[in-house]
Order: C-alpha cells, then structure tokens, then sequence
C-alpha cells in the first residue's frame, strides 16, 4: 500500500493558511489543522482587520477544517509567544529594532510545529507563506514567490535547512488574486477575509502601547546631530528606530532621519540622508540553507536587510572574526537587530542577524 503523506497545516483562520490546506487536501493528503493561540486578547471588533490568532480567527480556522473535513486542533503556545514579546521588548531596550516575524518562523510556525507534527506521526508540516521550496539535488531550495508583492522568503532566512526539508509551502506559486479566487470557487469563508497586516501581539499596531503596558523603563535624552551637537530631547530611546524620518521633534533646512540609537548614554543621532548610507555590517548566528557555508573567504551575495526592501549587491567576508557584509554603495536604514537575508538571484541561500553598522565617514560602527 502506498504511504499517504502526514502533514499538519499551520491554520492562522486567513484566506492564504485556508488555501493552502484545500490544495494540500485536494492532493489526498492525510492532513491535521492546527491554530497556534498567542495568549493575547484581540477584541472581536479588530479582529477582522488587525491581527490573526483572536477568537474569531480560531473559529474560522475551525470551520476551514470542518469544511475540509480533516481534524483540526487549537495549542496554548502561550508561553513560547511569551518568550517572542520579551525578546521583543528586550530588543528595544538595547536601541535595535527586532523581528519578531523571523524568530516566530524558526522557533513556532516551524521548530514548534514540527515537534507537534513529529508527536503525531507527520511527516512534515505546511503553511501559508508566500515563498517557493523544492528538494534539488538533495538539498532545500528557497526561491523568492511568484508573486513578488507577497513575497515570504526573506522572513525565511534563519529557518534551519532541516526543517524546511519537512515543509510544504502550496502558495509560492501563485498570484495573490489566484489564492482568493481560488478560496472563493472553493466555498472557504475566509476567501474575502482582509490581510493582517500589523505583528500579532500588537494588535493595535504601535508598540509603544506594548511598551507601557508592560512597563519598560525608557531612556530619556538627547537628540544630536552627527558631530554631537544638541538639537533637542527625547522621552526614550525605545521610542525610535533607524532610518526614522518622523516623531522626532526636529525641524532643519532638509528632513533629518534616525541614524543611531545609544541607550546608554540616551542618545538618539540625527543626520541627513547622505549621512543614514551604511557601508559595512558585522553579522552574528549565520544560517545557510541549500548551500555548504564557505570556510574562508568572500563570496558574492545579494542583501536584503528589511522586509519589502530590495536586495542590493554586497561582498560578504568570513575570512576572521565576526562575518560582515560590505555593500557595494552606502545603504540607508540598515538596522542592528534586523535579519540580512543572502540571495543568489531570486533564491533564499542564507542568512544572519545584523550585529553592528558602520556609516560612511564614521570613525566607529553603530
């Protein structure tokens, strides 16, 4: 008899998880939904607009599975998202901006959920991302998705090449407007759902909120220019983020961005545009996926540095010490905290944690 594959589908109740089990089961797999509850309480009215995993989107992904007809089951990840927001917090506080997105892919939606998956008997697990991903030769091969306004993979970058080999991603080859028009000739009731757009512990997306309500102490300062001179105070340096252009308070001849944070000493750094370009970045917990990782050396890579943002060409270097990424030109809004994301044109082969910056020009790095 031949094997029926297992997989449990991540199930957040929106159209793209929904879609992504009715392919899986019109394939005849053997499947189990599963709705990973954050702890955070979404009020029934935010919801539909806000946020995935409040009441109401359980229940949708509940009736996704009955409609299906596979079983389905909601997990208390309370206390694992618990650890996600004090990483969060902590982030903040060490002037970098984190992201949380990345670190839930490779701790929940796919370490967690494996481990769920293997306690079933699963053969691996499946999810919504908009993100393409083959075995080639052996080895997992993470391309960017077709639909390049919805594309996932950067949020891959530091997802073990383990895990993603026991991973099904359905909807890396389609267009967003397939996806729904899919879901709607389907019959799923998420097919006209609204995208969620905002992280989903900060459901009224500002994290300030978060802030205060968990009682972070802030660092209150200084606003400087880039030659040290005082331009104004702040309320916290928790408060801002690099590359910000606005909520500083500071009026000049030509707009002024956020180009360091410094906690310590209080200190929020303004400058220009010109001077935001960052040249260098030193990286820490390095992860490749498809690729053996070079032992010495340099080796030619495209960067992205940021959700959304465009990869640009870069020289990345592990000859001693900590790796770095050179870039070919100054890059603007390079953050310590964010995931740099290596690509070979349009395929995912790695990836590391931004550690410290150097601007073009600055005696020190960020």
């Amino acid at each position: 008899m031949t094997h029926k594959p297992r997989l449990v589908v991540a199930m957040s109740g929106g159209v793209d998880s929904s879609a992504a089990a009715w392919i899986l089961a019109r394939e005849g797999l053997d499947l189990v939904g599963l709705f990973m509850r954050n702890g955070v309480h979404v009020a029934e009215h935010e919801s539909s607009k806000k946020s995935c995993c409040s009441v109401s989107d359980a229940r949708d992904a509940r009736m996704v599975a009955a409609h299906l007809g596979i079983p389905f089951q909601a997990v208390d990840l309370k206390d694992e998202f618990g650890a996600i927001i004090r990483y969060f917090l902590a982030e903040y506080a060490r002037g970098r901006t984190p992201n949380p997105c990345a670190v839930c892919n490779r701790d929940l939606k796919f370490g967690r959920l494996l481990r769920f998956a293997r306690d079933l008997g699963a053969d691996g697990v499946a999810t919504g991302h908009y993100a393409r991903l083959a075995i080639e030769s052996g080895r997992v091969a993470v391309r960017r998705g077709v639909d390049t306004t919805k594309d996932q993979s950067y949020q891959l970058f530091c997802v073990v090449e383990d895990d993603l080999a026991r991973t099904r991603l359905p909807l890396g080859g389609m267009q967003k407007s397939a996806v729904r028009a899919l879901a709607r000739e389907a019959g799923l009731r998420t097919s006209e759902k609204q995208d969620s757009q905002e992280i989903c512990f900060v459901p009224s997306n500002d994290y300030r909120t978060l802030l205060a309500e968990q009682g972070v102490e802030l660092h209150p300062g200084e606003l400087v220019d880039t030659a040290g001179a005082v331009l104004g105070r702040h309320e916290g340096t928790e408060l801002f983020t690099i590359g910000q252009r606005r909520g500083h308070g500071v009026a000049a001849g030509e707009p002024l961005y956020v180009v360091a944070i410094e906690p310590q000493a209080g200190r929020v750094v303004l400058g220009t545009r010109d001077e935001c370009g960052i040249v260098s970045a030193t990286l820490e917990d390095l992860n490749w996926i498809g690729v053996d990782p070079p032992p010495t050396g340099e080796r030619r890579v495209l960067v992205q540095h940021r959700y959304r943002h465009v990869p640009v060409p870069a020289t990345l270097s592990v000859t001693s010490g900590r790796p770095a990424v050179v870039f070919d030109e100054p890059e603007p809004s390079v953050t310590p905290g964010q995931g740099a994301a290596f690509y070979d044109g349009d395929r995912l082969i790695g990836g590391g944690w931004i550690e410290t910056t150097a601007r073009a020009g600055a005696a020190r790095a960020v």
